[in-house]
């Protein structure tokens, strides 16, 4: 695999919000190298309030503990924690989770729908 430079540069794909639910799409590597870009992104998405933010990590090939610190900082920032869901982790970012005994406190989904569609 090659490093294009891209991984470090764009690490949100998107946000958008679907009636109750901001859903922000995360990609590629994430790091301390870019970890501020992902803080910002889901600070912002907290910030708005909504029932429920939806952090899609289909489309991310690595995460560190500096990014998992910032996933539970964003979680942290909600009243109801409960809310605060994750979306298909590939198996490196699952590796992540479980070494890290945070898949135990988040919410974790298979599908964007399926978390959209859940009960809180």
């Amino acid at each position: 695999m090659t490093d294009s430079g891209g991984s470090h540069d764009e690490p949100v794909a998107g946000v958008e919000e679907r009636g109750n639910a901001v859903l922000v799409r995360l990609a590629g590597e994430l790091d301390l190298y870019n970890a501020h870009l992902v803080r910002d992104a889901l600070l912002e998405a907290t910030g708005r309030n909504p029932e429920r933010p939806v952090v899609d990590l289909s489309e991310v090939l690595f995460v560190d503990s500096t990014v998992l610190g910032v996933l539970i900082e964003a979680r942290s920032s909600l009243v109801n924690r409960r809310g605060f869901l994750l979306v298909a982790p590939g198996v490196e970012t699952r590796r992540a989770l479980e070494i890290s005994g945070l898949d135990k406190h988040f919410a974790v989904h298979a599908s964007r729908d399926e978390a959209l569609a859940a009960s809180l």
